[in-house]
């Protein structure tokens, strides 16, 4: 039930940072979001990292708080997405539950307030009903944030948390292709110190995470 409560918030938040057109922020928790999982993994699941890992998720934080420095203003947007969505990957790390079965758990507690929110704004549901277009879309979001959601789930249970949070950052980088080549979004240099900062970061762990899997094999020959 916790983690129910941890996604929606998450989602809420979200929906709420587009429609009020703070994407920059909502992108933001998405960078720190791989940090606290690194953060939880090393501190309450005892994950150790390598010296490389260690240099990675510096480079990374050094280009987190960059970011944060840049926007000039207390980044709770950015924290409360980052925050609980770390809490709530740890909540599927440790939990018993299979993902499908938690998935369903966690939908199931969301069910009754997010039928409440749509009784209760009625422009929402005027808006809904007269637009079927929108309705398909919102349809089509469901499964659309469901998957990936199953797929992190089921992903949690297989690699160490702390490599969970470091492959995260596909995600924003992927946001940030969209938003400057599709949507034409402003890119000052200010940014662009930031994710390069950050993008060395990845390319430090993806290159030890390489001659790391292959000493391993070659010790497995």
């Amino acid at each position: 039930m916790l983690g129910g409560g941890l996604i929606g918030l998450n989602w809420g938040m979200f929906v709420w940072a587009v429609e009020s057109e703070r994407v920059v922020e909502a992108s933001l928790g998405y960078f720190m979001n791989p940090l606290m999982n690194v953060f939880l993994g090393v501190v309450f699941l005892g994950e150790a990292l390598r010296k490389a890992q260690w240099l990675a998720v510096t480079f990374a934080a050094a280009g987190v708080l960059w970011l944060t420095i840049s926007l000039n203003a207390f980044p709770w947007v950015s924290l409360t997405l980052a925050i609980s969505f770390a809490l709530y990957g740890l909540i599927r790390k440790v939990a018993p539950a299979s993902p499908l079965q938690g998935l369903r758990v966690e939908t199931s507690v969301l069910l009754i307030p997010a039928i409440a929110f749509v009784l209760l704004r009625g422009n929402a549901s005027e808006n809904l009903t007269s637009d079927t277009a929108t309705v398909i879309l919102i349809l089509l979001s469901g499964a659309v944030t469901g998957i990936p959601l199953l797929l992190f789930a089921s992903s949690a249970k297989r690699i160490p948390l702390s490599i969970l949070g470091i492959l995260q950052y596909i995600t924003p980088t992927i946001q940030f292709l969209l938003g400057v080549f599709a949507y034409n979004e402003t890119f000052d240099s200010n940014r662009l110190i930031g994710y390069s900062i950050i993008w060395s970061g990845l390319a430090i762990f993806a290159l030890d995470s390489f001659r790391f899997a292959s000493s391993q094999t070659s010790h497995v020959e």
